[in-house]
């Protein structure tokens, strides 16, 4: 399996407060990458210096075997990098159509078949088409976002806690689609429910206090106890 993102030593400052300290991990092609940690264990900062949104002080991340470190944001994700961040960051005066359209790099017959794909996938923003982003249901906000995400032909999709805050019923939903994407694009997964992280999931990276203290397969973790009891906190 060939390796489509590597970070080495990854260390980032934000203001005067030294969040990542040596974050290492790779991220096999075609598969579901599992960031796990206790909340404020440097996760998202992670996502966020991956897009360039908090640059590296120190480390490298290659993509594809190129250093993308210091790149602006629209640069990285011009390479095929799409950011699902934990607010959604959806427009709330647009509609669900201006908010897709907005996104879209460029409009072909490939973004309209993965435009039609998550209309399939996601069939309430088929519904509320029209309706602006704000009147949207939580769930229904973290289904625009991640068709926002998914409409462009992203090679590798970076998700933060996608199950924050929704019903159960729906947390089901957004783990069905996550499943379906895994089959059409590598993920990035930062989730804190580990029924869903443990289901979605091929391999996982342990981030605590800013650094990676331990990876492996998913398998593996779910037969762990003790292991999930010392990073993460539950049984």
């Amino acid at each position: 399996m060939s390796t489509l993102l590597k970070l080495d030593q990854i260390q980032t400052f934000i203001g005067q407060y030294h969040i990542l300290q040596g974050v290492s991990f790779e991220v096999p092609k075609g598969e579901v990458t599992v960031l796990l940690g206790r909340n404020g264990a440097g996760k998202t900062t992670t996502l966020r210096t991956i897009m360039g949104l908090n640059p590296a002080a120190k480390g490298s991340v290659l993509f594809k075997g190129e250093e993308i470190k210091s790149l602006p944001t629209y640069t990285i994700a011009n390479k095929g990098i799409g950011y699902v961040p934990e607010d959604q960051g959806i427009f709330a005066d647009l509609t669900v159509e201006e908010n897709i359209k907005v996104a879209v790099k460029k409009e072909n017959d490939e973004t309209r078949q993965r435009l039609e794909w998550i209309l399939d996938l996601f069939p309430d923003l088929k519904k509320f088409w029209n309706k602006p982003g704000g009147l949207l249901s939580g769930g229904q906000k973290q289904m625009l976002s991640i068709a926002r995400a998914y409409v462009n032909n992203n090679e590798l999709l970076l998700i933060d806690e996608p199950s924050k805050g929704l019903a159960p019923i729906v947390v089901e939903k957004v783990m069905e689609s996550i499943q379906q994407m895994k089959e059409k694009t590598t993920i990035i997964l930062v989730e804190q429910n580990f029924m869903m992280a443990s289901t979605i999931g091929d391999s996982f990276y342990i981030i605590d206090d800013g650094r990676t203290v331990t990876n492996g397969s998913m398998n593996v973790l779910r037969e762990d106890e003790e292991m999930r009891r010392k990073y993460l906190g539950i049984a």
